[in-house]
């Protein structure tokens, strides 16, 4: 049973930066697709950024230019630094492993969620 393990969250004020990592367990890590997702309190769950097994990153808009996502295949491990944090990225934050659909993505495996909280 894949296993997914996020840490770095925590309480940041507004316009600070937070690294979330995400150890993925059992399987072969680079052929992962993963991603990060976010859900804030009374909110659906929504797609925050994601990185390939090539490489290759795709953001949502409303993070594009703030965040970044990478991964380390050698430590099994996905990152999402969060740079110019505002109160609106408050959210529980969960990583995943995504795979291809037919009419997009979707996901295996999802991890516990981290809390990441910005204050004003």
């Amino acid at each position: 049973q894949v296993q997914l393990v996020e840490s770095g969250g925590g309480l940041v004020q507004s316009g600070g930066s937070l690294r979330l990592s995400c150890v993925v367990s059992e399987g072969i890590f680079s052929r992962y697709h993963m991603a990060w997702y976010r859900q804030a309190p009374g909110k659906q769950r929504e797609f925050v950024a994601r990185i390939t097994t090539a490489g290759s990153k795709d953001y949502a808009d409303s993070v594009k230019g703030r965040f970044t996502i990478s991964r380390d295949n050698a430590e099994n491990t996905v990152f999402l630094q969060m740079r110019s944090l505002i109160r609106e990225d408050t959210a529980v934050y969960f990583c995943s492993v995504e795979r291809p659909t037919t009419t997009g993505w979707g996901t295996s495996y999802w991890g516990q969620g981290t809390q990441v909280t910005v204050s004003s």
